[in-house]
């Protein structure tokens, strides 16, 4: 019970009432995704007056476009929905901290995906789960999917393989192809480190940064990091064997991607796991095994002065943000949405396609994730940065035309555009697609088709 003269709850209640608000979106989620059978569903978006409108639409009329493609196969952007379509495409063997769970169990959390896109950047997208553990093929596959979609976003693939992946998809596709996990997560993860600092009064080319978990994720941030002025020998990363570090030979052909941050991070060649990775530190960024307690109070009180934590797994972070806090954390963020500072790759992913589509970029590049990452962290800046607001949310609907006209820009910057569009044009396209994606919903709503 509360202190009756002060009207506190104890710690150990106001610890409970916490872990049963985190347990609520999981309750509400089995409840309601029978009831809807799904998150997503084709819907027209060309008049039908009458059945003549199909002889238009469909058969004879459609012939004269497929002629017309046919003869000029650019036409098929001005001709079709292929400028504003995305496969989200996983194999289901990394699915969020759950693992290999398979295409089927996948299948929630790319729908899931498929609405964020839609209604935060009005990008059409399609979930597309494969059965297969093969790279090549799942690489084939995808490969062969390029005429029906503008885009592919990657997800859930487990590494190494998501790493040739990527790189094999990004040389030889000719649409762009990027893995959100990868890019998406550290373009996100960089805006609110930037900020992070900022609160703290620190240079991100001084502090001591730990990353406890070697996944898609933290790789592409520790890489993230180095090019934006992280000093490398301030690194230190640990996987689940430990710190890594130039006498982990074994990953030389196991996990090449591992072994280039052995070489590159952690010259003093601190030894042992995530807490050895952890003191002294200024700064965590977490992405390995959900917890609770993954990671224990009393390696965050061995970290450096104010120290900033980034508690990312899935669902459920390695510590509780309120434990972090207790043992000394200044700022910390997770990935949910249901605590202050989310770092999640929902900010970033519907603009960065959104920029991406509307120019008609070849491919997502490092220097596009880093123009997205400037433009989230400026946004949440010119708001008023504070030790619970490091990052936009969700809710901050002006940032994700903000963030498609910074990654146009620089696609176009880098010669990467093959349709070019000023900063107006491409604030213009952005601002008016995403309205109209949000007001195709709330019209469903107030009508009764969606209940």
């Amino acid at each position: 019970m509360g202190d009756a003269r002060t009207g506190i709850n104890p710690p150990e209640d106001r610890h409970r009432e916490l872990l049963e608000k985190a347990g609520k979106p999981a309750e509400e989620s089995i409840r309601l995704h029978p009831r809807y059978r799904g998150k997503i569903e084709i819907v027209p978006k060309c008049p039908v007056a009458s059945l003549d409108d199909f002889a238009v639409w469909y058969t004879p009329g459609v012939a004269a476009a497929c002629t017309a493609i046919h003869r000029d196969p650019e036409l098929v952007y001005r001709y079709t929905n292929k400028w504003n379509s995305v496969a989200v495409v996983t194999d289901g063997s990394r699915v969020l901290g759950l693992g290999d769970i398979g295409p089927e169990a996948a299948l929630p959390t790319m729908e899931g995906k498929a609405l964020l896109f839609k209604y935060l950047g009005g990008v059409d997208a399609f979930p597309v789960c494969l059965e297969t553990g093969d790279t090549g093929e799942l690489i084939r596959t995808v490969k062969a999917l390029q005429p029906s979609f503008g885009g592919i976003n990657l997800e859930d693939i487990a590494q190494p393989g998501c790493f040739e992946v990527l790189e094999r998809l990004r040389a030889e596709c000719r649409i762009p192809v990027w893995h959100d996990d990868q890019q998406g997560t550290a373009a996100v993860t960089l805006a609110a480190l930037i900020n992070s600092l900022e609160v703290v009064g620190k240079e991100i080319g001084r502090v001591r940064i730990a990353l406890a978990g070697a996944g898609a994720a933290n790789l592409c941030i520790a890489r993230m990091l180095i090019l934006s002025g992280a000093d490398p020998a301030r690194i230190v990363i640990a996987d689940s064997k430990g710190t890594l570090h130039r006498n982990r030979k074994e990953l030389e052909e196991t996990h090449p991607r591992k072994w280039e941050m052995c070489l590159e991070t952690n010259p003093e060649q601190i030894e042992g796991g995530i807490p050895e990775a952890m003191k002294g530190a200024d700064v965590l960024i977490a992405l390995s095994r959900p917890g609770p307690r993954t990671i224990l109070p009393e390696w965050i009180g061995g970290m450096g002065g104010d120290p900033v934590c980034f508690l990312c797994a899935n669902p459920i972070p390695e510590l509780w943000p309120w434990e972090a806090k207790e043992a000394g954390a200044r700022i910390v963020a997770t990935g949910r949405s249901d605590f202050p500072n989310q770092v999640n790759n929902s900010l970033g992913f519907p603009g960065i396609f959104r920029g991406a589509l509307d120019v008609r970029a070849s491919t997502i590049s490092d220097r596009m994730c880093l123009a997205a990452a400037g433009e989230l962290a400026a946004f949440a800046r010119e708001r008023g940065i504070d030790e619970e607001y490091i990052t936009p949310t969700m809710a901050d609907r002006e940032v994700y035309p903000r963030v498609a006209v910074a990654v146009g820009m620089a696609a176009a910057e880098e010669g990467l555009a093959a349709e070019p569009l000023s900063r107006e044009e491409l604030k213009e396209r952005a601002e008016g697609i995403i309205n109209r994606a949000r007001a195709e919903t709330e019209t469903l709503m107030r009508e009764g088709l969606i209940d």
